[in-house]
């Protein structure tokens, strides 16, 4: 498996790395000698030495003492006690957890100190010019890139959120650890808070107790967001700016915004029951809720700063109506005044009568440079509204309104007045805290209340005036703070009214008072940006505010829109209710002609297709519910709607249909538009059949009429299509895949090239490998010529969304390099193959690697216990680290088994076997036919073919045959043995053949980095998996044990953490 690092391989200093590595190793070692005792560590100390000496002797060429070595290591572990099977467990994983992080920590730490970064933009930038690209050429194409990264919560992320808090804390450390002005002192606090870490570490408990809702994913996807990319982004657009100006005299405009960012955290469907149409809607509000209170936090750090009076006149007029407004509403409160007996009720008052806020907001002493790197090790976590803190799925009470945990207060007589001057919503007084519930159903209670916070309030304005001075009387008014916090007021009603809505509670609706798109929020940023240009403070704009106005433009009102993914079969389940209902027949007998002509003919009518009054199954309803809710929510809130399993045309228009139908019902019941425009319909060919076909199925798509009109005029002529590398590669293998997606986008490609379409594909990638993984870059720029212009969506899951986003300044250099790697393959796209009998070798190493493949996974009777006896498969779902079954179906077969545990399972033996089985064999083939030549020319001269052998290479330099051996010679069946045999054999021999094409002497000499972080993980690593073997041997006679369920869990975490990768 390839490091998640990968992507970011620059050189590392290996003294600096390494004294990191021994100052952890040495914290920890104390921190266990406390814990767990002088006798114990020793005991630690012996097996790490047997491991180190082990990994010297097969280093140096000395198998058998090796081996030797290595059995008296596994007998030393044999001999242990359970409880301290466990201990050594935790600590070897600690250990490498430790490693991992000042890995990335001195990546991160070279790349900043480089003068010239690979991958950057000014690197990119300047070849593009010097290889005879105009500046203007370069803006341009640059300006119209777009590139979205999509968030999954696929179950591969092995650590809880707590320790990846304590993580990113250690990190922070080691990054301050580097500061040269560190004082004697300064150096022992930190070594105590190193201890302090590296203790509550091992108090903690490493394994999840539950498993995770799909609320709880998407909440972990929100801080992703909020710890990282919310910081990264101005950095990144910073760079990117000064890095256009530089080479093409004009920087990136204000709003322009080459990446964004999409999820699937909550609404991707396919095989998880619990992602539910309600589900949906609690998260795509959830996001906007936390989209309105970064804003709300990013415009009290502006009010603050923007303290200057000399403005536009445009301005000036505006911060004029906004005070007479206010002073308008203030009199007709005191005209009308009538004091309410209840004066714990308040009614909320406008926060920016006070010009200046009450108090310094938190970070606004910081510089906004500062801000992707401001040395904090706090992360707040954000209180979400109340009844999405669940586990059920069952509401928990209305929580006083669920008052923002962002707004301290704090006590004036018996008032308690907010940081901003203003005084405080009545949801955040005690006494709705307390036995003040609301019921749901009693919206006429709800009225009454709010009536008498009105009354109550208006005497508390007239007190209020006594206390502040009159408009005309208040000295120094300024501008930019009277409009910010006009800002201020919608963005806090806006996240009041969506945390009623999250509590399904009625809400009043006034478009005036509340931000409904991201363009009504950048009219006033934008107006203040061009009254400070225009007043001659162009410094000023280009500070925090013009930081402010690109996160509006990338991340909208909604942070990351939410896709929305089912299987083509539920849909067409949906249909053949509606047709059998209606008398039509039974829509999924049909065949592909007939189901066209019906469903074209249905989407060119203007009546509802679905009956009001139609009872469905359970299943058939959550269907259209979902389509229900994604009219409700619309494009503003809702990205794509993908098809995974998509095979025919016919699956797009089915879906097509259903979402219309919706849409003509909600809109109905509404009296008006549905919000929004219709989803983008994105087709997922997963399998290899199904690759096979995608052109012909998109060419068969184009050529509907009105589903061609129906791109151009509702997506601008934009078609997108996702291709899938998980189930292709466990389907055929990993070099069939490889060969069958190249296909497969370069049909699409020319599919929509004959009808003047723009195509975009969505590359479902995931972290290891054997499901498509590998370095970005390495990726993008070996994808077909013409696959990648100016646009792409990938997806980015589980492990790796923390692995390269978790920290600000690794998610700066991760965005750069998607936004580099996308502008070279669209300017200088990758080179074809040279000739066409290139592509009949290709085409004879994947039917000879492919038949192989299949022959043994699923041909072979063996081979299925063999897995199941050999891995920790049938293990790994008490993890409890996704929400989603392990099976698409109730099946024990390879066939419905997910590509995730699949892969996960053997990454866990170092047997790595999804990545390389039937490699050797195709390539071995070739060879033998006289192609060797070919082949070697090949790997020299097209992109595609070398990144396809040298991840293979990288996956084989992580597999460890001895390793794997003592797996099968310990828990695999005597009968079944020979299949090891032969499965070792051909990874010797997929070896051999990769090393004759790249001509490499021994395996990743082109990669010394990665060798040798490999081989310093070893020693920890190694003695993981001789104890893993001896826990699922006992476990396997005592299933019942739950001290060693657990064990055998942090076994699998460790070498998780060893391996760098999951699934």
């Amino acid at each position: 498996m390839t490091d998640t690092t990968d992507d970011i391989a620059e050189e590392i200093c290996f003294q600096a790395f390494e004294d990191d590595c021994r100052l952890l190793d040495n914290l920890l070692h104390d921190v266990l000698h406390r814990e767990v005792g002088p006798r114990f560590m020793e005991n630690i100390e012996r097996k790490r030495v047997l491991a180190q000496s082990a990994v010297n002797m097969r280093s140096a060429g000395m198998e058998g003492m090796a081996e030797l070595l290595e059995k008296q290591l596994a007998t030393d572990i044999s001999n242990m006690t359970l409880e301290d099977a466990l201990s050594l467990a935790r600590a070897f994983s600690h250990y490498l957890n430790l490693m991992g992080i000042a890995e990335t920590h001195h990546r991160v730490r070279k790349a900043r100190t480089v003068a010239h970064l690979s991958k950057s933009c000014d690197d990119t930038f300047t070849k593009l010019i010097q290889s005879g690209i105009s500046p203007e050429e370069l803006y341009d194409t640059f300006c119209k890139q777009e590139v979205e990264i999509v968030l999954t919560a696929h179950p591969t992320q092995i650590n809880r959120r707590t320790l990846q808090y304590k993580h990113i804390r250690i990190a922070h450390l080691l990054e301050f650890n580097d500061r040269p002005d560190l004082s004697l002192e300064d150096k022992e606090l930190l070594i105590e808070d190193l201890v302090r870490e590296i203790t509550s570490l091992w108090q903690t408990d490493e394994l999840r107790r539950h498993k995770p809702t799909p609320v709880d994913e998407a909440r972990a996807g929100l801080h992703i967001v909020e710890q990282s990319l919310w910081k990264a982004i101005p950095h990144y657009l910073r760079r990117v700016s000064t890095a256009l100006k530089k080479h093409t005299g004009r920087p990136l405009p204000l709003t322009c915004t080459p990446i964004k960012f999409g999820s699937w955290m909550g609404g991707d469907r396919d095989g998880n029951p619990n992602v539910t149409a309600k589900v949906t809607r609690d998260v795509s509000l959830l996001s906007r809720w936390m989209a309105f209170d970064l804003y709300i936090r990013e415009v009290d750090n502006l009010r603050f700063e923007l303290s200057m009076i000399r403005c536009s006149d445009k301005l000036a007029r505006l911060a004029h109506e906004i005070l007479l407004k206010e002073s308008e509403s203030e009199n007709q409160h005191s005209e009308s005044w009538n004091p309410s007996p209840n004066r714990n009720h308040a009614k909320h008052h406008n926060p920016h009568i006070s010009a200046l806020p009450a108090q310094l907001p938190a970070g606004a002493y910081l510089p906004a440079c500062t801000e992707c790197n401001d040395g904090g090790s706090e992360y707040p976590v954000v209180e979400f509204p109340g009844n999405i803190n669940r586990q059920n799925g069952k509401s928990s009470p209305v929580r006083s309104f669920l008052s923002s945990s962002q707004d301290s207060l704090t006590k004036f007589g018996e008032t308690r007045i907010s940081t901003d001057g203003s005084l405080p919503s009545p949801t955040s007084q005690s006494s709705l805290a307390g036995s003040s519930k609301i019921p749901r159903s009693s919206s006429s209670q709800l009225l009454a209340q709010r009536k008498l916070f009105a009354e109550s309030q208006i005497g508390r304005s007239s007190f209020r005036k006594l206390l502040e001075p009159s408009l005309h009387q208040r000295p120094g008014i300024t501008p930019y703070r009277v409009v910010l916090g006009n800002v201020k007021d919608k963005l806090m009603k806006t996240r009041r009214r969506l945390e009623l809505q999250l509590e399904d509670l009625p809400c009043e609706h006034d478009p005036a008072e509340y931000y409904e798109t991201s363009d009504q929020l950048l009219e006033p940023l934008i107006l203040c940006y061009e009254s400070l240009q225009s007043c001659g403070s162009g410094i000023l704009a280009d500070g925090r505010l013009a930081d402010l106005i690109r996160r509006v433009a990338t991340f909208g009102v909604v942070l990351m829109k939410l896709d929305l993914r089912q299987e083509s079969n539920r849909h067409s389940e949906a249909l053949d209710a509606v047709t059998r209902f209606l008398d039509l027949g039974l829509y999924s007998e049909w065949d592909e002609e007939k189901k066209l002509e019906f469903l074209t003919r249905e989407l060119k009518g203007k009546r509802p297709l679905v009956p009001p009054t139609i009872e469905v199954a359970t299943d058939v309803k959550e269907v259209l519910d979902t389509f229900r809710v994604a009219a409700e929510l619309g494009s503003d809130s809702l990205g794509a709607y993908v098809i995974s399993m998509a095979s025919n045309a016919s699956d797009v228009l089915a879906v097509e249909l259903l979402q219309k139908d919706a849409r003509l019902s909600v809109s109905g019941e509404l009296g008006r538009p549905c919000p929004g425009g219709t989803l983008r319909v994105v087709p997922l060919f997963e399998t290899v059949n199904d690759l096979r076909r995608a052109g012909s199925v998109i060419r068969k798509l184009l050529s509907i009429d009105w589903y061609r009109e129906h791109i151009i005029k509702n997506h601008n002529g934009h078609q997108e299509v996702m291709v899938g590398y998980s189930d292709s590669g466990k389907d055929a293998g990993r070099f069939t895949a490889a060969w069958e997606l190249y296909k497969a986008q370069e049909g699409v490609v020319a599919a929509c090239n004959e009808y003047g379409i723009k195509v975009t594909l969505f590359h479902g990638r995931g972290g290891s490998i054997g499901r498509g993984g590998g370095p970005t870059y390495l990726a993008i720029q070996s994808q077909p010529p013409g696959s990648v212009m100016g646009s792409l969506r990938s997806t980015e899951q589980g492990e790796m969304v923390q692995a390269k986003f978790g920290l600000p300044q690794t998610a700066v250099r991760q965005l750069e390099i998607y936004t580099t790697a996308v502008l070279l393959a669209t300017m200088h796209p990758p080179l074809p193959p040279r000739e066409e009998k290139w592509r009949h070798v290709m085409e004879e190493i994947s039917k000879t690697s492919c038949n192989h493949y299949r022959s043994t996974v699923y041909d072979n009777p063996e081979f299925l216990g063999y897995f199941q006896e050999a891995t920790p498969q049938a293990e790994l779902g008490f993890l409890n680290i996704g929400s989603r079954p392990t099976r698409r179906k109730a099946s024990t077969g390879i066939g419905h088994l997910r590509a995730i545990p699949w892969v996960f399972a053997w990454t866990q033996t170092r047997f790595v076997l999804p990545a390389w089985l039937g490699v050797g064999t195709g390539l071995k083939n070739a060879c033998d036919k006289g192609y060797q030549d070919d082949l070697k020319a090949m790997y020299n001269e097209w992109p595609f073919f070398q990144s396809t052998i040298d991840l293979i290479e990288m996956v084989i330099a992580k597999a460890d045959i001895p390793i794997t051996k003592h797996y099968e010679e310990t828990l695999v069946s005597e009968s079944r043995r020979a299949l090891g045999s032969e499965l070792r054999l051909e990874l010797l021999t997929t070896e051999k053949c990769v090393l004759v094409v790249s001509g490499h002497k021994k395996l990743s000499s082109n990669n010394r980095i990665l060798r040798r972080l490999i081989e310093g993980r070893l020693p920890y690593l190694n003695p993981l998996n001789l104890l893993q073997v001896e826990i699922l041997q006992r476990l396997r006679c005592d299933v019942e044990n739950h001290k060693l369920r657990d064990a055998l869990l942090i076994t699998i975490n460790g070498i998780a953490a060893g391996m760098r990768n999951t699934g």
